[in-house]
């Protein structure tokens, strides 16, 4: 498939050089050759919404206010990508994918949920836990498949835990139920959500939090705070306009799950985003972008914001006012709640970026954080947004520093592969490596891979990473005036550089940022490197929701030789066969990228 109006310049380099200081291979001893935990997995269960509960989860002895880098026997100085704690616990949860109706603001719609709430429960665990989620689709009004991804998570060996319709699953059919097992080699926030098609944003996405050490101290964690842009037509019915004429304004933005529609005498629909706060305590939020196609600038007005990790990777805390979040990346800060002498109320400020966000209600997506017994209207002002903020960056480099230090080698440039967009007419597609992807719902890459498939379609957008342990580094330009949130499964990856205009060659080696989703920067490039030391078949895309649906990914087969010992087909075969009857019965047509 070819691209219409949209230029777009990337070249992709996969280096075979092996890192000065390799990694000692860990092959997790509680996997057995399917890569599922022994001795831990129950039955497949099925439960309803009213009859789940949520596992309990306490922190380690030790981790208190004052003690946050205190975990059991391990501290904020281990090397999580090399020791998880033996835990022993196993939490076991049950999601259930329904069609409901709410009002997030006011305006009712359709959507799909995770257990009738959006966003969904949060997924609660210790580092070290294992974690086990069953998960049921009653999608049948809607005759749509299903997936849940788990954004962030490792997924160390256990890649067909992945949730990737086309990658490592088939479609989950209505009426089925699916069992996901892994886990918790991190800590720290994430979030969970659909992966197929624009599911994630018609609601079937939660939140997740892996407790574990911190890199400053706080009082209270007040958990998910989930930024959304969102829309009053389902975002499936907007998708054609969408891609036959580009970017739209959205309807509206929503913290956690919930908005007015309007200002001031307008605003009778929706009610704000409330939190209470005591003067003298500090607070942990971990901030989620969910949107679609939304870069935000988060602000508490009066308030500073201390950052201590961003996705799933400790930093060395550093303080803002303002903090830029792309799509699909997290950041866990601290609020210090100090300003009660100032006013009782303070606005919560979620502002898309002005040259990469349409919304109506750009400037009201806001919520109240309170001092006193009841949220008021405040009256206060916020921050002053600079050029870095509406031009939807991501933090500087230098502010984004990772507690646990780690160099990667220099690239060297010996295996280019040239991946490019191509500008022609008709609806938008994006293509990479000379292709959109395209890929079959019901012939997903592991499937392939364990019947011994060799050669995969240039629409498979398959790159493949033959050895162990050794460097990967891809880089990506871009002509255009669009900044793309770049998200890589299976791992976290250093940015070894970033920038607007021409790269010039410089690269940061020296502990550089690691995470798993970054920005590429408008008529700019983003360098990134990672180790191939986890086998599998791992998706990288942009994470608006649009241009994934448009075939803006690849997939990255890691260790072809490692991945089949790693794949249990009758589980696959179990989502697969169901799949096929119902995509049979129900006359569907597959018309998107296929993830």
């Amino acid at each position: 498939m070819k691209l219409s109006r949209l230029a777009f310049l990337a070249q992709a380099f996969s280096a075979a050089t092996v890192y000065s200081q390799s990694l000692t291979r860990v092959i997790p001893n509680w996997l057995i050759s399917t890569g599922i935990p022994t001795g831990i997995i129950p039955s497949f269960v099925t439960r309803t919404q009213d009859s789940s509960a949520s596992p309990s989860v306490t922190a380690c002895p030790g981790n208190a206010p004052n003690k946050r880098a205190v975990w059991c026997n391990y501290s904020i100085d281990t090397d999580y990508e090399n020791v998880v704690p033996d835990t022993g616990k196993t939490l076991e949860y049950w999601f259930d994918i329904d069609e409901v109706t709410i009002s997030p603001d006011g305006f009712a719609r359709p959507v799909m949920a995770v257990n009738g709430t959006i966003p969904g429960p949060t997924l609660y665990a210790n580092w070290g836990d294992y974690v086990v989620i069953h998960v049921t689709s009653h999608l049948e009004r809607a005759r749509n498949g299903s997936s849940i991804h788990w954004h962030g998570m490792r997924q160390n060996y256990t890649n067909q835990n992945d949730g990737v319709v086309s990658v490592t699953q088939c479609p989950l059919a209505p009426g089925q139920t699916m069992t996901y097992r892994w886990r918790a080699v991190q800590y720290g926030s994430s979030w969970y959500h659909s992966h197929i098609g624009l599911q994630a944003w018609e609601g079937v996405f939660g939140g997740i939090v892996i407790n574990g050490p911190a890199t400053a101290n706080y009082d209270i964690d007040k958990g998910s705070l989930f930024l959304n842009d969102w829309t009053h037509a389902t975002v499936d019915e907007l998708y054609e306009f969408q891609h036959q004429n580009g970017p739209i304004t959205l309807d509206n933005g929503l913290l956690n799950g919930t908005n007015v529609l309007g200002t001031g005498a307008n605003s009778t629909k929706g009610s704000r985003f409330t939190m209470k706060m005591n003067q003298g305590t500090s607070y942990r939020l971990r901030l989620v972008n969910a949107a679609i196609d939304t870069h935000w600038s988060f602000m508490i007005d009066n308030h500073s914001l201390t950052v201590i990790a961003m996705d799933l990777v400790p930093i060395k805390p550093f303080t803002t006012d303002i903090l830029r979040i792309g799509m699909g990346q997290r950041y866990d800060i601290i609020v210090e709640a100090n300003q009660a002498s100032i006013a009782e109320n303070f606005w919560i400020r979620a502002i898309p970026g002005a040259s990469c966000a349409l919304n109506y209600e750009a400037t009201n997506i806001e919520g109240i954080l309170y001092y006193g017994s009841a949220p008021q209207t405040p009256n206060t002002v916020g921050y002053t947004l600079t050029s870095s903020d509406t031009d939807c960056l991501d933090m500087s480099m230098t502010d984004l520093v990772p507690y646990l230090a780690k160099d990667v080698a220099a690239p060297v440039w010996n295996k280019p592969e040239n991946v490019s967009l191509n500008h022609l007419t008709g609806p938008f597609f994006w293509e990479m490596n000379s292709t959109s992807m395209k890929i079959s719902w019901e012939n997903p890459t592991l499937g392939q891979i364990y019947n011994n498939k060799m050669n995969f379609t240039a629409s498979s957008g398959v790159i493949e990473l033959p050895f162990e342990d050794e460097w990967v580094y891809l880089m990506i330009k871009t002509t255009l005036p669009v900044t793309h949130p770049i998200h890589l499964h299976g791992h976290d990856f250093s940015i070894l550089a970033q920038g607007t205009g021409s790269y010039n060659g410089s690269v940061m080696t020296n502990n550089p940022p690691r995470r798993d989703t970054a920005m590429l920067p408008a008529m700019g490039y983003l360098l990134l490197g990672w180790q191939t030391n986890n086998p599998g078949a791992w998706l990288m895309h942009c994470h608006i929701g649009w241009h994934i649906e448009e075939g803006f990914a690849l997939q990255f087969i890691e260790r072809y030789d490692d991945i089949k010992s790693l794949i249990d087909y009758n589980e696959l075969q179990s989502v697969c066969e169901p799949w096929d009857a119902y995509d049979t019965s129900a006359n569907i047509t597959q018309i998107d990228s296929g993830v």
